[in-house]
C-alpha cells in the first residue's frame, strides 16, 4: 500500500503538470486545491526538487514548476523516489537487491515465484503510465480497478 507522502506526491505532481511545464504554482495554492497540508507539501516538495522533477522561483509569479514533459516521467518513478524500492522481496527488487538470508536457490525458492509475476506487472503499469496519461481522459480505462 502506498504511503500518504507518495499519494500527496503524485497529487501534486499532477497538479503541477496540469498547469504545465515552467508554469509556477505557489505552495498555499497547491496545498488548497489538492487538499494537501502545507507543511507536507513543503517536505514532498522539497524532495521532488532535489530529484530533479520540479524546481523553485522566488518572488511574486514564483512558486514551484514543473521541469521535465509530462509524458517524460512516469509515476513509477514518482513512487521509487519517495518510498523506495517497490519489490515485495529484496530479492526481486531492482535498485535494492539483495539476496534473501534465509533462501537457499532463487531459481527454486517458491516465495519468490509466488510475488514475482504479480510485482513484475505492477512495475510495468507503474513505469508505462506518465503524468501525461494521469492528466487524459482514457486513464480510467488503461487498468481496470482492484479492491
Amino acid at each position: 500500500m502506498l504511503s500518504q507522502k507518495t499519494k500527496y506526491a503524485v497529487k501534486a505532481m499532477i497538479a503541477l503538470a496540469d498547469i504545465g511545464v515552467g508554469e509556477a504554482m505557489q505552495i498555499a495554492e497547491l496545498a488548497q486545491q489538492e487538499a494537501i497540508p502545507k507543511k507536507f507539501l513543503e517536505q514532498i516538495l522539497l524532495d521532488l526538487k532535489h530529484h530533479g522533477l520540479i524546481n523553485s522561483r522566488r518572488g511574486k509569479h514564483g512558486g514551484y514548476t514543473l521541469i521535465k514533459n509530462p509524458e517524460e516521467i512516469s509515476i513509477g518513478r514518482i513512487v521509487r523516489l519517495i518510498e523506495g524500492p517497490i519489490a515485495p522481496l529484496s530479492c526481486l527488487s531492482k535498485m535494492a537487491y539483495q539476496p534473501c538470508e534465509d533462501c537457499k536457490d532463487e531459481k527454486s525458492c517458491r516465495v519468490r515465484r509466488v510475488f514475482a509475476e504479480s510485482y513484475q506487472a505492477t512495475v510495468a503499469a507503474l513505469e508505462s503510465t506518465t503524468l501525461q496519461d494521469a492528466l487524459g481522459p482514457d486513464l480510467g480505462q488503461k487498468t481496470p480497478v482492484v479492491a
